[in-house]
């Protein structure tokens, strides 16, 4: 055992590949749940987690700029997942937690699982708790569909193929293109979301075209089957991928749930999608 703190970062992700089927029937294991195929990358915009073994347990959460988070510590992801392993582990787990976030919260980038993955994986270390990576995603996977992914014995986690509600992880190769993030300073509520997705119509699960994709590498064939039900609860975001597409020329993408769109493109790019755009984040990035 260690006094020493471990600090970790916890990137964000992206949605390159999204498929969405029904909600899975009553009886089923994960009724009401949406069973997904999603092809995801890791980018280099990152939270960082530091943890310390302690006597009692504290958990701190700032923005970059030193600002407090806004939502309760009990609603918070990271909180959760510290409850979680002590309740797994059988024994409490004292740690000071700090989590330092970058990434937009509420935006489909997946910060919140990130910070749960890495908090997670930080406390098997710590502590040494005997419990191999399966079993840790399998609990990740019950806190939000997104954590399992970001449980990798590689750091940052590599891309993959995630099925299922989010527990079955295929790895695929590391890519490094350059990526720009548009960041509208609105959400999309993902239980809204989905719920408008179920009274559209829907080409159904489609892991094939996802698994297609993964080999072509066709940034033109990107695709989200939940960017249509993210316009209609929140119609400024098609407002904002269609002024981005006509002043580009390329076609922006929407990350998870949304409201962070995507595409490909250098800091030049950022630069003038800045310009037209001085209300909303915009980053560099890449995948990782």
């Amino acid at each position: 055992m260690t006094a020493t703190p471990l600090t970790r970062p916890a990137h964000a992700k992206v949605n390159l590949a999204l498929s969405v089927g029904p909600p899975h029937p009553p009886g089923h294991p994960h009724a009401g749940f949406h069973p997904i195929c999603s092809w995801i990358s890791a980018i280099a915009l990152a939270d960082q987690v530091r943890i310390t073994r302690t006597h009692t347990t504290s958990i701190e959460r700032r923005w970059g700029d030193g600002t407090p988070v806004e939502w309760p510590l009990e609603k918070d992801l990271v909180f959760r997942a510290h409850r979680l392993l002590e309740s797994h582990s059988n024994r409490p787990l004292p740690v000071r937690i700090e989590i330092e976030k970058h990434i937009p919260a509420g935006g489909g980038l997946g910060g919140g699982s990130s910070d749960a993955a890495a908090t997670l994986l930080a406390l098997v270390e710590l502590f040494d708790l005997a419990i191999g990576l399966p079993a840790l995603r399998a609990l990740g996977c019950s806190l939000g569909s997104d954590v399992g992914f970001f449980i990798d014995h590689q750091a940052p986690p590599r891309p993959g193929i995630v099925s299922g509600v989010g527990e079955q992880v295929e790895r695929t190769e590391r890519r490094t293109d350059p990526l720009v993030l548009i960041c509208p300073p609105f959400g999309c509520a993902t239980p809204q979301v989905y719920r408008r997705f179920d009274s559209l119509p829907s080409p159904g699960l489609d892991q094939a075209r996802v698994g297609r994709l993964v080999e072509q590498h066709d940034p033109v064939a990107l695709f989200n089957d939940l960017a249509f039900a993210a316009e209609a609860v929140e119609p400024r975001l098609g407002d904002l991928r269609r002024r981005v597409r006509e002043h580009i020329g390329i076609e922006p993408h929407l990350s998870g749930s949304g409201s962070t769109l995507f595409l490909p493109g250098d800091e030049q790019v950022a630069r003038r999608l800045q310009r037209l755009l001085p209300d909303t984040k915009v980053l560099c990035t890449r995948l990782v």
